[in-house]
């Protein structure tokens, strides 16, 4: 039996193939192995992001992929079609982090009620939240349109809460307006609409071709054009989260804010922009967040579930919006996958489109 696997040239993202990957067969999976049908799953800009930061945040050790080549992680749903642990019977199916392929040998561990862990070599220097999947069989929010919206939104929701966490513990630096670019992505209107939620002034950067979509979300209190950053008045602290990753545009906040910049969180790459020589900038130095490592403080922190009380909670808050702003498009099949995948990358998606996408026919 062979896995159809999607796969990009890591040094050039235009770059993909398709290839033949030989599964073992199910009568002779490891112990406590399981063999997961992908069935479907989300693909947006953050996954772009990963590509992007393969190397440094080791998201291409995740699914191993011929050398020069990596296989893109993405969030979605599977179906256990054959298993080896007493515990997991055919035909479950699972929320997490899959490859973007047909099938997945997945080495089931920490089997719970609720959640089991692959334990596979390769993944174990990773951080355990990219390696836990849900069982989810029967889960209504788990199924359908919602299932879809979970698929999508969840992790980089997520995201926005702990970006949001780590701004709010430290009072947001003192800054009571915040700066967020590229601010139709998904994880920019989660945040947006956290910080809103709690007070704070959202000014939502973004290019003229967006400002439509973004003046339609109800958390954002100042759009803002790229071109226009001068025109912002710099008499109050202000903290920058950057969605978009270029190093221009972080440059010119800085020097306009100057000392008025109290904090640079550094989030995503959406421009997929190449680091510049931005040399010593005035204001506070961006730093990168990296979002397990908070994780691992708020746990804890808070205790055992204290994570997940939280987070549903302020998800609870946000899903009303989405039936407003996002519609869910499903395509299937390789090619369907490559025009979409191309097309995230090269910023053709239009931001009120999220994309549920399956390599099976």
């Amino acid at each position: 039996m062979t896995s159809t696997d999607f796969v990009v040239a890591r040094n050039d993202l235009a770059q993909c193939k398709l290839i033949e990957t030989v599964l073992p067969d199910a009568a002779v999976l490891p112990a406590d192995a399981l063999l997961v049908k992908v069935e479907r799953f989300a693909f947006t800009a953050n996954n772009i992001t990963y590509a992007v930061m393969g190397d440094q945040l080791k998201y291409w050790q995740i699914f191993p992929a011929p050398q020069g080549f990596g296989n893109i992680p993405v969030w979605g749903f599977g179906e256990v079609i054959a298993s080896n642990h007493p515990g997991i019977t055919v035909g479950e199916r699972l929320f997490g982090y899959f490859p973007m392929a047909t099938h997945l040998v997945v080495e089931a561990a920490d089997v719970s009620r609720r959640s089991l862990r692959d334990g596979a070599e390769h993944r174990k220097q990773v951080s355990p939240v990219y390696n836990l999947y849900s069982r989810v069989t029967g889960d209504p929010a788990f199924a359908g349109h919602q299932g879809d919206l979970q698929a999508l939104l969840r992790p980089l929701f997520m995201l926005s809460f702990l970006v949001d966490d780590f701004l709010a513990e430290n009072d947001d630096f003192g800054a009571r307006s915040v700066l967020l670019s590229s601010a139709s992505s998904k994880t920019a209107f989660g945040l947006a609409h956290l910080l809103h939620s709690r007070g704070r002034k959202v000014i939502g950067l973004t290019s003229a071709s967006n400002t439509g979509f973004v003046g339609s979300l109800p958390c954002y209190d100042e759009i803002v054009t790229y071109e226009r950053i001068d025109s912002l008045p710099t008499d109050k602290p202000v903290a920058y989260v950057d969605m978009a990753g270029s190093s221009a545009l972080r440059a010119g906040l800085h020097h306009h804010f100057g000392e008025q910049m109290k904090s640079s969180v550094r989030v995503g790459l959406t421009h997929r922009a190449t680091d510049a020589d931005e040399g010593a900038l005035p204001g506070a130095k961006p730093r990168w967040f990296f979002a397990p490592d908070h994780i691992r403080k708020r746990a804890k922190d808070w205790g055992p579930g204290g994570i997940e009380q939280r987070f549903g909670t302020a998800w609870s808050g946000f899903a009303p919006m989405l039936e407003r702003c996002l519609s869910v498009v499903e395509s299937r099949g390789p090619e369907a996958v490559k025009r979409i995948y191309l097309d995230t990358l090269n910023g053709r998606i239009p931001p009120e489109q999220g994309h549920m996408l399956s390599l099976l026919g």
